[in-house]
């Protein structure tokens, strides 16, 4: 059986890598791409291999978005076909007020977090056939806010929810399906580059369950999206948030 092909963007660590070992292991080859962490990627790629998976390396940083032509200039001359694209990768800031905001702070932010994953989508549906799937990572802070933390991460993130709803309209006459995933508190790297690397712990008393969650249960959200099961969902964003 032919096995099928996914993109990962932001596959280095986290989220990314969890999701691109846990499809390998489900029966897809799978495109790593990461920004600046090459070894996290070979690791990844490690996993993808053990799993039975060809894995590709594409390096770009989305903060230039003129890179993305090149992603794909890459991911065409190692893969005949596009079944999956799985939108992972972001940044967060550092915690402060509005106020606090500069010019420079929401422009790397916004394009890496919201106009990247747009053109990379436009990309994707321009290989993709029916059948094809599409999964945006979103947040929780889309709903919540993040008052006195990150409030235009939030919103970073509240425009990838509008997108995903946009575009699943635009291409279900197609058959591709467009969905997306909100993680809640997640242990993941990222609460460190953002300066606070306790957050996800300090916060889980929040949380309903009285936890945080872990990379490997949103992977298998994203991974039920992916699959048959989901065929009659899209335009849809799924809360993986432990009740918060």
């Amino acid at each position: 059986m032919t096995r099928k092909t996914l993109l990962v963007t932001g596959a280095s660590s986290g989220i990314g890598q969890a999701i691109a070992i846990m499809a390998a292991n489900r029966g897809y080859d799978v495109a790593v791409h990461y920004s600046g962490n090459e070894k996290g990627a070979e690791q990844t790629a490690a996993g993808v291999r053990s799993a039975g998976g060809k894995a590709v390396l594409i390096q770009a940083d989305l903060g230039d978005l003129a890179t993305i032509k090149g992603l794909f200039a890459q991911f065409d001359s190692e893969f005949d076909r596009l079944d999956a694209l799985v939108n992972n990768a972001g940044i967060t800031v550092p915690t402060t007020r509005v106020e606090n905001y500069d010019a420079a702070r929401l422009t790397h932010l916004f394009t890496v977090n919201l106009s990247a994953p747009i053109l990379i989508a436009g990309e994707a549906v321009k290989r993709m056939k029916s059948g094809a799937v599409i999964v945006n990572l979103s947040s929780a802070a889309a709903r919540l806010g993040s008052a006195n933390a990150f409030v235009d991460y939030a919103a970073s993130k509240a425009g990838i929810d509008i997108f995903t709803k946009g575009l699943s309209d635009e291409v279900a006459v197609q058959g591709i399906r467009v969905c997306g995933i909100r993680p809640g508190l997640i242990e993941t790297p990222m609460h460190a580059k953002g300066g606070v690397p306790e957050r996800a712990q300090q916060l889980a008393k929040t949380v309903p369950m009285q936890r945080t969650g872990t990379p490997d249960e949103i992977a298998e959200a994203v991974l039920f999206l992916l699959s048959d099961a989901a065929g009659y969902m899209t335009g849809t964003t799924i809360d993986v948030t432990g009740g918060r």
